[in-house]
């Protein structure tokens, strides 16, 4: 079975914390499905969900994964330790965690996974245009430090593989959607025939109003690079990659 490749965010390092996204390349695959996938995907099996989701947790040191039935909303839940290698909490695109061993993680294809971290807890964030303009990062970092004690100073960020804005065109109501939620214009929109939003942007300029210092990009395109799933390239055959992050413990 081919070895996990894994992009670890090396500002975790002066932390006790875990984390990484994934690719698709390695875990457990089913005929045409070929790649670590997991999301679910029409034709692959739960045993192998089960064993790619068992693999990650092995790579990165923890013992559970909680994960979200993601609805493109601002809701944040709070995860405690339960039963399951991995298991679903509830309709939400971020969760924060204060357990040792317990990770959590966002399943995306295209969408923005933020991974945020602070010494006494971290968060897995999923923002498209939708949760991005609904301020979801914020909220993550606002209940993250709530959870924690910790001040916004302390939290830090990793924002992984996504599609880049030099390739995500969009028509003029997501921008205005983003203009609308109070992102400058200026930051979120790529000028062209047809605008191109710049979602990773939008996330800096959330960070940092919401008193983030230090924030991680990997900068890796998912439409563009054929080692990671992507919605837009693909559609339904598209699987999911994942941002996973945990206390170590």
């Amino acid at each position: 079975m081919p070895s996990l490749s894994l992009i670890r965010p090396s500002l975790f390092a002066s932390l006790p914390v875990c984390g990484a996204f994934t690719t698709r390349e390695g875990g457990v695959s089913q005929g045409d499905l070929a790649g670590l996938n997991l999301g679910h995907l029409a034709g692959e099996r739960p045993e192998h969900l089960a064993e790619n989701w068992r693999m990650v947790l092995d790579a990165i040191g923890a013992r559970e994964v909680a994960l979200m039935n993601q609805v493109h909303g601002a809701a944040v839940l709070r995860v405690a330790a339960g039963p399951g290698v991995h298991r679903l909490i509830g309709d939400a695109d971020a969760a924060i965690c204060t357990v040792p061993g317990v990770a959590v993680a966002v399943r995306v294809a295209d969408c923005v996974p933020v991974l945020l971290a602070t010494p006494r807890g971290v968060a897995a964030v999923h923002s498209g245009w939708r949760g991005t303009a609904q301020a979801i990062v914020p909220a993550a970092v606002r209940a993250l430090c709530e959870a924690t004690g910790d001040p916004p100073a302390q939290v830090r960020a990793a924002v992984g593989p996504h599609i880049q804005a030099e390739v995500y065109e969009v028509g003029e109501a997501v921008i205005a959607a983003l203009v609308a939620a109070g992102l400058p214009r200026e930051v979120v929109c790529r000028p062209g025939a047809r605008p191109h939003a710049d979602l990773a942007a939008a996330i800096r300029y959330q960070l940092a109003q919401s008193g983030v210092l230090v924030v991680e990009e990997v900068g890796r395109c998912t439409l563009q690079d054929p080692s990671l799933w992507s919605y837009r390239r693909d559609g339904a055959a598209a699987g999911r990659q994942a941002g996973v992050v945990a206390l170590c413990g």
